[in-house]
């Protein structure tokens, strides 16, 4: 897929991030970009993301014929992106880092995922170090509470011959 966005970064301490901004920030691509508008962000300690859920994602081919379900491991991926929307904003060149998924705590399912639902997302900074990031965040349905976790991530250069 051929990135046809100008190459304008968003400005400084704009509080919504587009598509074109997000594809900016975050290296992921179609299958695995989840996150389809920032909603809210304040750098270092807030950020609220949406994903639109669609009978078109790929997953819901196998993930259950007849009884389609967003898998848990997905709406993980979707919050961990919403927080690396925020963590990559606060550098310089975004485009230089990566945020790798360090690790998940107190993950909780509350409710399934399915077509046409909208996740909100939420993901609040519980603590910073340097490189490393903690945060809680919640995926939201209808505002009833889905998905439930505390993530660390490590901010780190990306290898010159992925930029």
């Amino acid at each position: 897929m051929a990135n046809d966005t100008p190459e304008t970064p968003p400005a400084p301490g704009k509080k919504t991030l587009n598509i074109h901004d997000i594809l900016r920030i975050l290296p992921h691509r179609y299958p695995l970009l989840l996150v389809d508008r920032i909603l809210e962000m304040e750098p270092g300690k807030r950020v609220v993301g949406l994903k639109n859920v669609t009978v078109n994602e790929e997953f819901f081919v196998g993930h259950f014929p007849g009884n389609p379900v967003m898998p848990g491991v997905l709406i993980l991926e979707a919050m961990a992106q919403v927080g690396g929307c925020m963590m990559l904003s606060m550098v310089p060149d975004p485009k230089k880092m990566l945020v790798y998924l360090t690790g998940i705590d107190k993950v909780r399912f509350r409710r399934p995922v399915v077509p046409g639902d909208q996740l909100i997302f939420t993901v609040e900074v519980l603590g910073m170090k340097q490189t490393i990031v903690k945060v809680r965040g919640e995926a939201r349905v209808d505002n009833q509470l889905c998905t439930e976790a505390e993530m660390m991530s490590a901010l780190i250069p990306r290898d010159e011959e992925e930029s």
